[in-house]
């Protein structure tokens, strides 16, 4: 459901709430419309000895967002905004999980295969889970989803329309998949996306600026860029 379509949809006042010093060009918006959206922060992902780094990955990399993205839930939290987490996983049984994207990688590390921290993007094992450093406290959505997107088969569409949300600021790894799947999804249902910069990371530093060129290029095709200090000083002003 698009936020134009949701119950209840009203249009962003002429006079919003805060403007955000952003890329391509600021933006104004209604914080009181607007979601902080944590994409994956799980413990396979980020910790050393995960699924990550069992791939040969420097989750170091993933690591210089933590202090950035705390600083921001933190100041959504203090404002009352809707924070949402979302994890990557599947059912224990794979039921929810396509083939072609089991069947890649080596044998002993695909998905379901016995890793590090339990079962490989397996819900309930431990390497699934969010990390300690910024687990949701409770009232705080958790959105468990299949794909690289957070729409995909979830609920969250209908959490963001009975909200009334419009606007979403994203965070997460890695910000060339999940994170730019899932604004580009999210561009298509009529959500306005700004993407925290120093909140999202990649393994990859040239995936990380390629993503975020994309997302801002051509006027903001897919969305707006930002970071964390802008958007902190628009939730204490705004």
């Amino acid at each position: 459901m698009t936020p134009a379509s949701a119950p209840g949809f009203r249009r962003q006042s002429s006079v919003p709430a805060a403007v955000i010093d952003a890329e391509p060009e600021p933006i104004a918006v209604d914080l009181d419309r607007t979601a902080l959206v944590i994409i994956d922060m799980q413990r396979d992902f980020l910790e050393p000895g995960g699924f990550g780094e069992t791939l040969g990955n420097d989750v170091s990399r993933l690591a210089a967002a933590v202090e950035p993205c705390r600083a921001v839930i933190e100041a959504a939290r203090n404002r009352g905004m809707l924070v949402v987490h979302t994890r990557e996983g599947h059912l224990p049984d794979l039921s929810d999980a396509p083939p072609a994207k089991v069947e890649r990688g080596q044998p002993n590390l695909r998905i379901g295969a016995p890793g590090p921290m339990g079962r490989i993007l397996i819900r309930g094992e431990p390497g699934h889970d969010i990390i300690p450093a910024l687990y949701p406290v409770p009232g705080e959505p958790i959105i468990d989803k299949p794909g690289k997107g957070a729409f995909y088969a979830t609920g969250l569409g209908q959490l963001l329309a009975d909200k009334g949300i419009e606007n979403l600021l994203v965070c997460g790894v890695t910000t060339e998949v999940c994170v730019n799947t899932t604004v580009r999804e999210a561009n298509d249902r009529g959500y306005r996306c700004i993407v925290l910069a120093d909140c999202c990371a990649s393994y990859f530093p040239e995936f990380h600026a390629a993503g975020l060129a994309m997302i801002k290029a051509q006027g903001g095709i897919f969305g707006w860029v930002s970071g964390s200090k802008p958007v902190i000083t628009a939730m204490a002003t705004g």
